[in-house]
């Protein structure tokens, strides 16, 4: 995935540089997420998604001090307290807490903000809340249990020229499918089983 997410054209948000790929980790369908950290290139991002376990700080500061080590960024998943307690460079949001972007960004300027989107009223959302990008979901068929249908390149290729902020291609996107996503306005693409098993 990293050869195709190198071709797609850099995006900034704020003035500083986007990662093109972003690995989310899920205790059920990646439960060694440090194996994965460990093959992802420099500048890569991580969204330590926690679903409440009872261990999440001790986890996230574990993926956080390996982060650092890798210079890859780490997001927390929907909890802006976690990512702070444990050093997060930002958090991503699910698409209901969208609306908490602004405040975030105003009360942690150098934190990355991203926000799911499942379609253009979304994107509208996370663009009008102050996100600094979108993540869309789902673009191909995807394993995951929270999966709608799928856009396919073309509709997320349609969404992306019109979402006015960068966007990342999520759900189904794997070293085959990147390729369909070349010149679909990307900012970038995400994962969860197949970067943790490249």
């Amino acid at each position: 995935m990293w050869r195709a997410a190198r071709t797609l054209r850099p995006a900034r948000a704020r003035g500083k540089p986007l990662p093109r790929l972003l690995f989310f980790t899920d205790p059920a369908r990646t439960p060694d997420p440090a194996a994965a950290m460990l093959r992802l290139p420099p500048g890569a991002a991580v969204v330590f998604r926690a679903f409440g376990a009872a261990d999440a700080l001790m986890q996230g500061r574990r993926l956080a001090r390996l982060a650092h080590r890798r210079r890859l960024v780490l997001l927390a998943g929907a909890d802006p307290a976690l990512a702070a307690r444990i050093g997060a460079d930002g958090v991503h949001l699910p698409e209901r807490l969208a609306w908490k972007a602004r405040g975030l960004r105003q009360a942690r300027p150098g934190w990355l903000v991203t926000s799911a989107a499942h379609g253009a009223a979304a994107i509208a959302r996370a663009r009008r809340w102050g996100a600094d990008a979108a993540v869309v979901s789902p673009v191909f068929a995807s394993a995951s249990p929270s999966a709608g249908r799928p856009l396919g390149a073309l509709g997320f290729a349609a969404l992306a020229r019109g979402a006015g902020l960068p966007v990342y291609a999520l759900g189904g996107v794997n070293a085959a499918t990147a390729r369909l996503l070349a010149r679909s306005g990307a900012a970038g693409l995400a994962a969860v089983e197949a970067l943790a098993m490249e």
